[in-house]
This record gives C-alpha cells, structure tokens and sequence, in this order.
C-alpha cells in the first residue's frame, strides 16, 4: 500500500536536492573557470586551449550536464593555441569575452585578446583585437565609479616576475592604455616553486573594491588566492592605491589542492557573492586539465570584509544561489 508520507518525504527530498548543489561543476577540464548570471541562465566559460566554449544552465547544479557550445575558434597560428583563461564581459551594452591566446610552439606568444559578442552572451561572436604587443596572460576587467573601466591582467613587463598589471580601458572595449604595476610577488608566501602573481578578478563587497589574484606557482600545492583592496580614492593605476593582504584568503583543504584563478558572481538577487575557482586532486598541484571548478558562497567577517572560508569537501552541499 502507498504511503501518503513517504510520498510528501519523497518530494521533500526531490524539491531540497533540487535547491542545492555539489562540487565540483566541472571535472575535469574546469580550469580558469568563470560562472555569469544573466538573463536567467548561470553561463560557465573555462580554459579549452583550442577554442572558447560556453554551457549554460537554470541552476548550478545543472552546469554539470549542460552541453557545451563552441563559440568561437581562430585560424590565426599567432593565437589559435594555448587559449586560456576566457571571462564574459558586459560593457555599453554588449557582451565581451577578454582570453589568453598565442601560438602552438610555445608560451612566448601569449597575449591578451578580446572577442565581441551580442546583448546575449548565446549570440555570435566575433574577433575584436590583441589589447597589447607585451607577454600577458589572465586579463579582466575592473570597474570603478571615479576613474573609469581598466584592464587588469598578469604581466612580467619591466619585472623579473609574473605580476599584477593595469591598463585603461578604452571606451570602444577594444584598447588600452598605458601599462601600470600595481603589485608584486615580494612576500615569502607568494613565492612557492617561484613568485608569481597571476589570474586577477574585481571584488565588490561590502561597498569596496578589491583585486583577488593567483599566488606561487600553480604546479604546486600552494597555489591560492590573495587579495588586493583600494583605498576608495587613490587612481587605481597607482601601486599605493592597493594594500595586499596578510597571507592567501583561500588555499588547499579537505582533498583540493592547488585552489586559484577565481572569479566572482552574484545571486540572481543580488544577496549573496560567490568566489569560482580551480583546484586539483593532485597533491602536488596542476596546471592541466586534472583541475575541476568548484563555487561556494562567500560570507562577511565583523567589520564588513569578505570572509572566504576554507575548500569544503566534494560532499558538502551548498544551497543554490538566492532567487
């Protein structure tokens, strides 16, 4: 005989896994991971090396099944290799996608590029421009009230290490301007297996402003995320507008090693933030596609700052992101 209560438990259940989800959303190949939300669909974008590849889904969880679409691929044997580190973009109205590329040789050619797309990131796309003739890697955009939109990426320009980089957006999207420094891989932490400081991401929490980046060398266990705050009020082109944290914010836990390259995203309601980032199961750490993405919800500490809390375990369910 059926029993009503085993049915509404039943569909208790279905409707809580239906809330919730596991890490990680991408395994394997998730590295350098990106998760946008626009238009009622979560939009997942990660290192291919070949091309750029977009999934989408209604919730989190469903990215794990969504069936990637390839949406752009380059001809051009000065960036068709070596296609790293994509991010989505919404800038005067349109989608923009800014990536790594160069060529199948070697790593000297890597540069920074941007594609331009439509008023949804599942329109076509097309070539938009190398940003500039230096070695770079890892770009992103930053936003700011007072000065404008800049271009932030991972640099080794006039420095012996790879580091935090700035550049003035142009109002097309499409350029930049001069070449800034803004941070080095000058402490003790960020120098495991060599410094680096790679990977930089814009924050906007608790009403700052801040750059989260890559430290160490990422084909080591302590590869993970630091972080930058502005001031407010200094030109963010300035190195002494930016403080460096103490130490990483968010490093290898409970069987995930090697925990960086991250990026941010809103709840569709705009409550919650979330950090989205790689990590691998090696314990030596990865930078091949043995690294899967993995997101969870970022909190607040008492005095307002972002409190990123530790790697939880791929048994841990986190709740979907706040309608």
């Amino acid at each position: 005989m059926v029993s009503w209560n085993n049915i509404f438990t039943l569909a208790l259940g279905l409707i809580g896994s239906a809330r919730a989800y596991t890490n990680p959303i991408r395994n394997p190949g998730g590295g350098d991971p990106q998760i946008t939300y626009t238009g009622g669909y979560y939009y997942l974008i990660s290192t291919e090396w070949t091309n750029l590849q977009l999934c989408r889904a209604t919730t989190i969880e469903g990215l794990k099944t969504a069936t990637p679409k390839v949406i752009y691929t380059d001809s051009d044997p000065s960036r068709s290799s070596n296609v790293w580190a994509p991010e989505l973009h919404y800038l005067g109205g349109k989608w923009y996608i800014y990536y790594t590329a160069g060529k199948s040789e070697d790593l000297t050619g890597q540069r920074s590029h941007v594609i331009k797309g439509g008023a949804s990131p599942w329109d076509s796309w097309s070539y938009g421009a190398k940003l500039s003739d230096d070695w770079g890697i890892d770009g992103t955009i930053l936003r700011t009230n007072q000065f404008g939109n800049y271009f932030v990426y991972s640099c080794m320009t006039g420095v012996q290490y790879q580091s935090t980089c700035i550049r003035k957006l142009g109002s097309d999207f499409l350029s930049v301007g001069a070449l800034s420094i803004i941070s080095q891989p000058d402490q003790s932490w960020e120098k495991s297996g060599t410094p680096v400081q790679e990977g930089p991401n814009a924050l906007y929490f608790g009403g700052k402003t801040y750059i989260s980046y890559s430290a160490n060398y990422c084909w080591t266990p302590d590869y993970c995320v630091a972080l930058l705050e502005w001031d407010g009020k200094t030109d963010p082109a300035k190195a002494s507008a930016w403080k460096k944290s103490n130490g990483c914010v968010l490093k290898s836990a409970n069987g995930s090693y090697g925990t960086g390259h991250n990026s941010f995203f809103q709840s569709p309601d705009g409550k919650q933030t979330f950090i989205t980032f790689h990590a691998t199961s090696n314990k030596n750490g990865a930078c091949d596609d043995t690294r899967y993405a993995m997101t969870q919800p970022l909190t607040a500490n008492a005095d307002g700052t972002p409190n990123f809390g530790s790697v939880q375990p791929f048994s841990h369910q986190f709740a979907e992101p706040s309608r």
